[in-house]
């Protein structure tokens, strides 16, 4: 099993858009799959076609009031997707959590009696707060998000500091998967060299799928739709797919680096 959690704390970059779409490509590759969705925002929920009103949530898992199987949902559509919905409630928690001895690892010993599933992804809020770090420290490995357009690099710096952090005090083995170029449109030069400059800087950190700027893939999430479903014939969800090969490629090597 392998844990991943998909973070950046600027908003706008595709972050949930991939959360979404990388759990439904690992599903429908046939890889037993969990979406946890650990943003009070809950899209990822409704981008899923999941009610965000759930009366068990992620949020009672992490207070302890409810265990994984009441508040794990099953996907009606993709076969090995299952869901752990957020909800607004979960605003809540991350002034809870933070009195609380060991808040860092409420998500990590939540997710403890989960059975094992090949992949679990978690998408996080635009910060880098309590609920971010409860994920960083249950997780595997990270993947960012980067967006091909200007600035795209800006508050890299802050996110690696704060995964040397983790690593130094919470989750020492966090690895970092990968950079994800997304929202990327071929006519525009901009987009070119922000690709350059990413793949310059981070070298193989950064996957070789690059995600397109898509009608379809910004329209799907308001039908409750992974791009697979919405648009399976798309370049968009042939990207998410390939990315998905490719995790599941990075996954394998892993294991066998770890053997």
């Amino acid at each position: 099993m392998r844990i991943i959690t998909i973070a950046n704390q600027k908003g706008g970059v595709g972050k949930t858009t991939t959360a979404i779409n990388l759990s439904a490509a690992l599903a429908k590759i046939g890889a037993r799959t969990l979406l946890v969705d650990i943003d009070p925002q809950a899209n990822a929920t409704s981008g899923l076609g999941l009610p965000s009103d759930h009366r068990v949530n992620i949020y009672h898992l992490l207070i302890g009031v409810s265990d994984f199987y009441t508040v794990v949902k099953k996907h009606g559509e993709i076969e090995n997707l299952h869901v752990l919905p957020s909800s607004p409630d979960l605003a809540g928690a991350e002034v809870e959590l933070r009195q609380e001895h060991g808040w860092e690892s409420r998500l990590k010993n939540a997710l403890k009696s989960m059975p094992n599933y090949d992949f679990v992804i978690i998408d996080t809020p635009p910060s880098l707060g309590t609920l971010t770090i409860n994920a960083l420290t249950a997780s595997d490995s990270i993947l960012i998000p980067v967006q091909c357009e200007y600035y795209a690099l800006e508050g890299i710096g802050q996110l690696l500091r704060t995964i040397k952090l983790i690593r130094t005090s919470l989750n020492p083995d966090l690895e970092i998967e990968g950079f994800l170029l997304t929202m990327f449109d071929s006519r525009l030069n901009l987009a070119k060299q922000v690709v350059n400059e990413v793949r310059r800087f981070f070298e193989d950190k950064v996957f070789e799928t690059v995600i397109p700027r898509s009608v379809k893939l910004a329209e799907a999430p308001s039908f409750g739709k992974p791009i697979t479903l919405y648009a399976p014939g798309s370049n968009a969800a042939w990207a998410y797919i390939k990315l998905a090969q490719e995790v599941l490629r990075n996954a394998k090597e892993s294991a066998r680096k770890g053997a």
